[in-house]
Protein backbone atom coordinates (compact mmCIF):
# COMPACT_ATOMS: atom_id res chain seq x y z
CA UNK A 1 0.00 0.00 0.00
CA UNK A 2 1.42 3.33 -1.17
CA UNK A 3 2.24 5.99 1.33
CA UNK A 4 -0.88 8.08 2.61
CA UNK A 5 -0.49 12.01 3.06
CA UNK A 6 -0.77 11.57 7.05
CA UNK A 7 2.08 8.92 7.19
CA UNK A 8 4.22 11.35 5.55
CA UNK A 9 2.83 13.79 8.28
CA UNK A 10 3.63 11.29 11.52
CA UNK A 11 6.79 10.73 10.14
CA UNK A 12 8.07 14.64 9.11
CA UNK A 13 8.72 14.28 5.78
CA UNK A 14 6.35 17.04 4.79
CA UNK A 15 5.49 19.77 7.11
CA UNK A 16 2.05 20.71 8.85
CA UNK A 17 0.99 22.33 11.99
CA UNK A 18 1.19 20.10 14.91
CA UNK A 19 -0.51 21.20 17.93
CA UNK A 20 -0.61 18.06 19.83
CA UNK A 21 1.39 14.74 19.52
CA UNK A 22 1.88 11.46 21.84
CA UNK A 23 2.46 7.69 21.16
CA UNK A 24 -0.49 7.34 19.16
CA UNK A 25 -2.18 10.55 17.75
CA UNK A 26 -1.22 13.82 16.38
CA UNK A 27 -3.70 16.37 15.75
CA UNK A 28 -3.01 18.79 12.83
CA UNK A 29 -4.78 22.04 11.58
CA UNK A 30 -6.37 20.84 8.10
CA UNK A 31 -5.44 22.70 5.15
CA UNK A 32 -8.76 23.46 3.68
CA UNK A 33 -10.43 24.40 6.39
CA UNK A 34 -14.44 24.09 6.66
CA UNK A 35 -15.04 26.08 10.07
CA UNK A 36 -12.78 28.87 11.67
CA UNK A 37 -11.25 25.56 14.02
CA UNK A 38 -11.11 22.93 11.58
CA UNK A 39 -8.54 20.39 12.87
CA UNK A 40 -7.55 16.49 11.99
CA UNK A 41 -6.71 13.94 14.49
CA UNK A 42 -4.76 10.64 13.45
CA UNK A 43 -4.00 8.00 14.79
CA UNK A 44 -0.31 6.88 13.88
CA UNK A 45 -1.04 3.80 13.33
CA UNK A 46 -2.68 3.40 9.62
CA UNK A 47 -6.07 2.09 9.54
CA UNK A 48 -7.54 3.09 6.14
CA UNK A 49 -11.01 3.32 7.21
CA UNK A 50 -13.28 3.03 10.09
CA UNK A 51 -15.21 0.04 9.04
CA UNK A 52 -11.52 -1.77 9.14
CA UNK A 53 -10.92 -1.30 12.61
CA UNK A 54 -10.67 -4.53 14.82
CA UNK A 55 -11.26 -5.05 18.21
CA UNK A 56 -7.27 -4.09 18.89
CA UNK A 57 -7.54 -0.64 17.81
CA UNK A 58 -10.64 -0.27 20.24
CA UNK A 59 -7.87 1.60 22.75
CA UNK A 60 -6.65 4.32 19.46
CA UNK A 61 -10.13 4.57 18.56
CA UNK A 62 -11.15 5.90 22.12
CA UNK A 63 -8.00 7.44 22.67
CA UNK A 64 -8.81 9.97 19.42
CA UNK A 65 -11.96 10.45 21.33
CA UNK A 66 -9.97 11.69 24.35
CA UNK A 67 -7.72 13.36 22.21
CA UNK A 68 -10.56 15.71 20.89
CA UNK A 69 -12.41 16.69 24.40
CA UNK A 70 -8.57 17.54 25.25
CA UNK A 71 -8.18 19.83 22.46
CA UNK A 72 -11.36 21.42 22.50
CA UNK A 73 -10.14 22.35 26.49
CA UNK A 74 -6.70 23.23 25.18
CA UNK A 75 -8.49 25.61 22.47
CA UNK A 76 -11.03 26.91 24.81
CA UNK A 77 -13.74 26.00 22.68
CA UNK A 78 -16.42 25.94 25.64
CA UNK A 79 -16.75 22.23 25.00
CA UNK A 80 -18.76 23.52 21.23
CA UNK A 81 -17.48 21.25 18.37
CA UNK A 82 -18.49 18.38 16.05
CA UNK A 83 -16.54 15.61 15.24
CA UNK A 84 -16.77 13.56 11.71
CA UNK A 85 -15.40 10.51 10.42
CA UNK A 86 -15.92 9.92 6.81
CA UNK A 87 -15.87 6.62 5.88
CA UNK A 88 -14.96 5.59 2.45
CA UNK A 89 -14.97 7.97 -1.05
CA UNK A 90 -18.63 8.12 -1.31
CA UNK A 91 -18.84 9.40 1.79
CA UNK A 92 -16.21 11.85 1.29
CA UNK A 93 -13.08 10.72 2.86
CA UNK A 94 -9.96 11.36 0.15
CA UNK A 95 -7.48 10.20 2.87
CA UNK A 96 -7.37 6.42 3.33
CA UNK A 97 -5.78 6.87 6.90
CA UNK A 98 -8.37 6.88 9.63
CA UNK A 99 -8.61 10.29 10.73
CA UNK A 100 -11.53 12.55 12.92
CA UNK A 101 -12.35 16.02 11.78
CA UNK A 102 -12.82 18.47 14.94
CA UNK A 103 -14.97 21.82 13.74
CA UNK A 104 -15.82 24.84 15.67
CA UNK A 105 -16.21 28.10 15.57
CA UNK A 106 -19.16 28.70 14.20
CA UNK A 107 -22.83 27.59 14.04
CA UNK A 108 -23.20 24.13 12.11
CA UNK A 109 -25.93 23.30 10.73
CA UNK A 110 -28.17 19.68 10.95
CA UNK A 111 -28.06 17.79 9.28
CA UNK A 112 -24.54 18.24 7.58
CA UNK A 113 -23.56 17.58 4.30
Amino acid sequence: MPTTLFEKIINKEIPAEILYEDDISIVIKDINPQAPTHLLIIPKKVIPKLSDANQEDQKILGHLMLVAGKMSQQLKLDDTFRLIVNNGAKAGQSVFHLHLHLLSGRALNWPPG
